[in-house]
């Protein structure tokens, strides 16, 4: 008889772990991208850009939520990318930190966007039920983008990726255990 690996996919809930800075709630995103395939196999210089819904579903945008006080801000962009688009990749040099009004709560936010070159986009991801995601080129994606803030950040993405120089000389690579989800 053969053991059975359960394994717990499940998003973080409740507010109490999270971090605040000057009275404001620290959230945490990633812009999910990757280089789209020519017909031959091969990567283009194409910028293929990944959007998800909101949980109910009007508006689209990038993964992002609560950066948590036992993660890395690293951590944190990558887990959100998990549970919200069922992505996992490489994590970039930091695209900037925005204030924003939530439309929802009414208070100011402070946001952090990071690049995530996709290495892996799995079949099964905590948030699949509750969230739609789709693969965009630049234009379509910041027009479908609903926060001026994260067009910003992925203005600078795009400004990046395009300028030789400016582009990051490593990716830090974060690794998530599934199991450490749970």
């Amino acid at each position: 008889m053969g053991v059975e690996k359960m394994v717990c996919l499940v998003s973080r809930t409740g507010r109490q772990f999270q971090r605040y800075n000057k009275g404001r709630r620290q959230v945490v995103g990633c812009i999910p991208y990757r280089f789209k395939l020519s017909s031959d196999g091969k990567f283009s210089d194409e910028l293929e850009i990944l959007v998800i819904s909101s949980q109910k579903g009007h508006a689209m945008m990038f993964p992002k939520g609560g950066w948590e006080l036992d993660e890395s801000v690293e951590e944190a962009a990558a887990r959100e990318s998990l549970e919200e688009a069922g992505v996992l990749g490489n994590i970039g040099h930091q695209l900037g930190k925005w204030d924003f009004l939530s439309k929802s709560r009414g208070t100011y936010y402070e946001g952090l966007m990071f690049p995530m070159l996709v290495t892996e986009q799995l079949d099964l991801w905590p948030e699949q039920h509750a969230r739609q995601r789709i693969w965009m080129n630049v234009v379509d994606a910041r027009e479908a983008c609903r926060d001026w803030w994260m067009k910003e950040a992925l203005d600078v993405l795009v400004e990046r990726l395009s300028s030789p120089i400016n582009q990051p000389k490593e990716n830090k690579t974060i690794s998530i255990s599934i199991e450490t989800m749970c």
